[in-house]
């Protein structure tokens, strides 16, 4: 079992929804896969899986909606009941099409860097007590995802080192800045045992990726999974892609 609880934003398409489909299917899955979405009534796909799936449990949340984060640990806290949430995975993310300096605009500065970066630090604020909860199991690996851990889904599109074509600057910057926020917090809950990672998961065919790119979903999350496993103390506040390859801030 990967982890007895997890809880993954954005899950009604495209990554977030392959993760889903993965785990509930998994031999050994999660015992309960809490899943977020803006509007659960609109999300077939995920609604057929949570039929099928017991484990499945379709939440309501807009990340930016910081007023319903209380309302959302409430019920997470039902769910997973005195044993905490194990995995929290910060997955979903928002690009806008701007490329170069002389078309971004202001609101997609700020709309960007609102879902991608401040809602991934303010939700972990929030579920912290219950990843304590959950990391304050002394039976398992100082640190390992099975025991508590945070995954902020990044991109290489973030990295400050491998930047060669510049713009795309709501993008690059709210994702740059996601890796900073995982460095500090893999600092900051070192103590309490709660592994942090940023993960890169390539560059997938999924609406933001486009049709173009060559990864299938369905190959960026089993490797992504595999690498979950693998992760222990050394991975602490680092950047992988989802093949477990080392990446450059």
């Amino acid at each position: 079992m990967l982890a007895r609880s997890v809880l993954i934003t954005g899950s009604n398409r495209g990554l977030g929804l392959e993760l889903v489909k993965q785990l509930s299917a998994h031999e050994f899955p999660p015992e309960v896969i809490i899943a977020t979405c803006r509007t659960p009534d609109k999300a077939e796909e995920l609604r057929k899986i949570s039929t099928e799936h017991q484990n499945v449990h379709i939440t309501q949340l807009d990340v930016r909606d910081e007023s319903s984060y209380g309302g959302l640990v409430n019920h997470v806290q039902e769910l997973v009941g005195s044993k905490g949430l194990n995995l929290l995975i910060n997955n979903a993310g928002y690009s806008p099409k701007s490329t170069r300096i002389n078309m971004v605009k202001w609101q997609q500065m700020s709309d960007t860097l609102l879902v991608n970066t401040i809602a991934p630090v303010m939700l972990t604020k929030a579920l912290l007590p219950l990843l304590s909860t959950a990391a304050s199991d002394s039976t398992l690996d100082t640190f390992c995802v099975k025991r508590a851990a945070i995954i902020n889904m990044s991109s290489i599109l973030g990295s400050i080192g491998a930047n060669e074509q510049g713009g795309l600057y709501p993008y690059r910057a709210s994702k740059a800045a996601l890796n900073a926020i995982t460095k500090s917090l893999s600092l900051d809950l070192r103590n309490k045992n709660i592994l942090v990672t940023s993960i890169h998961p390539g560059w997938v065919q999924t609406d933001m990726g486009g049709k173009n790119a060559p990864l299938t979903p369905e190959v960026s999350i089993s490797k992504m999974v595999k690498t979950f496993y693998a992760l222990n103390e050394e991975h602490n506040g680092g950047f992988y892609q989802y093949d477990g390859e080392v990446l450059q801030w």
